[in-house]
């Protein structure tokens, strides 16, 4: 079972808690399997539909549509995803650019984070 490139980044960004990826100036996150893990020890797991992360949080998707257990969506559209936060995340290629300034880039199984200063 692979873990999608969307799914990989909300469950590595938010699922897996937000805040501990989110201070992070850098981090990256590994995927083997349907199991994420993240420079700064934290995991994801996913079953079916739903993200388990090592923080106690969870998403699920059904459709287009991540339902987060922090009350918190994000919805896709093409290559561009809305948060209900306000922010926004588009694809092209293999690098996704985050209306915060911050990208992910993924080479094989490994996504590098960068977010801005």
């Amino acid at each position: 079972m692979k873990i999608g490139k969307q799914v990989v980044a909300t469950a590595v960004v938010l699922a897996i808690g937000g805040t501990a990826m989110a201070q992070s100036q850098y981090g990256t996150v590994t995927t083997y399997g349907n199991t994420a893990y993240g420079s700064n020890g934290a995991t994801a797991t996913k079953y079916g539909n739903t993200v388990y992360g090592s923080g106690g949080t969870t998403s699920t998707q059904y459709g287009n549509t991540i339902y987060r257990s922090n009350g918190t969506t994000s919805t896709q559209y093409g290559n561009t995803t809305y948060n209900s936060d306000g922010t926004t995340r588009s694809t092209y290629g293999n690098t996704t650019y985050g209306s915060n300034g911050s990208t992910s880039t993924t080479y094989g199984n490994t996504t590098y984070y960068s977010r801005p200063r």
